[in-house]
């Protein structure tokens, strides 16, 4: 008698997509208490899913979207180095498995202080579709450490990767879990880590991406994901009958994303006039051209200087503790770091005109930004769709490890070309066409969720 009333409930919430999404974000919320950076993942794909896993009793049945927010497994690990004085440092490492339904867990690892259980789970939940939207075989996953990079030697360095490595190495493999570099992990990194693998197990296998060249590295990965930025930008333009070519571009970050996203801006004729770091940012209205790009790459690769110095180089202006979305530009790429664009940037942005928006950065705007900007018809590539072009090349680079050859340049920068044309024509297909303007956060949220959920359903309850 007592299942009655649970019953109803649940049948009245399946006919209230609004009653269902709160029901869904509370559950989560209750069983992960001070995640703020998860909960806020797992919301923005809620309001979009939940509806339309509404209309699949499967889904429903086999609560994939309840499993989906659940990581297969979070793995927390103590990481002891010692510094070039001898003083040992004990460190806190993860990997957070989130879902291999359609492949390998595939994700970066990231070395940086804020580095904790929630970011780390937020990463994963939305690698799981950003893999997905890519059409590749590969599951999603995020790893990483509370270590600072950041006035560290380079034997230091080392030594904590392969203390990291000592530890992961029993957690991955090319058929398991595939990590890859992410912020204060590039090629130097990868390599460290890669050699400790390697040596620990015995074999030389496709178990890292973004290896160098020498050791079974893919051509293009180090530009894929601000490549793939504009790739995105450029076939929302294109579906608006418009093109890159004299548009004005704003663009925020210094690092490996937003420089190569600059690079391709260059290359298609746009003129970017900004860039920036945790300190502020440059505005140059001439356009930051190819020589100032490579100006900007060597401060922030070799000499580790801050973007202020670009301002005393090129007669620029300096902006201290504030982000650029107040300048007038046509297309805006945030390419630095989560939630750097909240409501009243978002409201400058439409106020300025912008025509489209292009997410570099996991995650960079708020969720009420987000509404803004859509709401003020910015056309929003999110970051799951957007940025995908380096977890594409990944798995490119994981398919010629398999292959044991290296495709040319050309090949794989079409072949990135092609799988950022999907995703876009994925995003329009469930990002509501028939209307004014594509949704294609939702488009995204969707499209990315179906591939994930109908593989889920498939495999039954595992």
């Amino acid at each position: 008698m007592s299942a009655q009333p649970r019953l109803a409930p649940k049948r009245a919430r399946a006919k209230n997509p609004q009653a269902a999404i709160d029901s869904y974000l509370n559950d989560v919320a209750a069983r992960n208490p001070g995640e703020p950076e998860f909960l806020q993942a797992v919301q923005e794909v809620a309001e979009h899913v939940v509806p339309f896993a509404l209309t699949r009793p499967e889904y429903q049945s086999l609560k994939v979207l309840e499993r989906l927010a659940e990581p297969d497994r979070l793995i927390s690990f103590r990481v002891t180095w010692q510094d070039d004085h001898g003083v040992t440092h004990i460190n806190r490492g993860y990997r957070v498995q989130n879902n291999n339904a359609i492949g390998p867990y595939k994700g970066g690892i990231r070395f940086h202080p804020s580095v904790n259980a929630s970011i780390l789970k937020f990463l994963a939940f939305e690698q799981t579709f950003k893999n997905s939207l890519t059409s590749l075989p590969m599951g999603g996953g995020k790893g990483g450490a509370n270590f600072d990079p950041k006035g560290r030697s380079e034997s230091e360095i080392m030594r904590f990767c392969q203390a990291f490595m000592s530890e992961l190495f029993r957690h991955i493999g090319p058929d398991t879990d595939v990590p890859a570099g992410d912020i204060g992990v590039g090629g130097r990194e990868v390599g460290y880590m890669y050699g400790q693998y390697k040596k620990l197990t015995n074999r030389f296998e496709g178990v890292l991406t973004g290896k160098g060249m020498a050791f079974g590295g893919s051509l293009i990965r180090p530009e894929a994901t601000g490549y793939g930025v504009v790739y995105m930008m450029q076939n929302m333009l294109e579906h608006m009958g418009q093109e890159v070519a004299g548009k004005t571009c704003v663009v925020s970050g210094s690092g490996n994303v937003a420089t190569y996203c600059v690079e391709k801006l260059n290359e298609l004729g746009g003129k970017v006039v900004t860039l920036s770091d945790s300190s502020g940012f440059i505005y140059d209205p001439h356009g930051i051209d190819a020589e100032k790009l490579a100006w900007v790459m060597d401060l922030k690769n070799v000499r580790r200087g801050r973007i202020s110095e670009y301002a005393d180089a090129f007669d620029a202006e300096f902006h201290e503790g504030k982000r650029p979305w107040g300048v007038m530009c046509d297309l805006a790429f945030p390419c630095a770091t989560q939630n750097e664009i909240d409501t009243k940037d978002a409201k400058q942005l439409v106020r300025n005109g912008v025509l489209a928006v292009s997410e570099g950065a996991n995650m960079p705007s708020t969720p009420d930004a987000t509404h803004i900007m859509m709401e003020g018809g910015i056309r929003l590539a999110p970051s799951k769709a957007a940025n995908a072009g380096g977890v594409a090349v990944s798995g490119l680079e994981m398919s010629q490890n398999s292959l044991r050859y290296n495709w040319t340049r050309d090949e794989v920068d079409q072949k990135l070309r092609a799988i950022m044309a999907d995703i876009h024509e994925h995003c329009v297909t469930y990002g509501e066409p028939k209307a004014k303007s594509v949704n294609y956060l939702k488009g995204a949220n969707v499209a990315g969720f179906v591939k994930v959920a109908d593989a889920m359903v498939a495999q039954g309850l595992v």
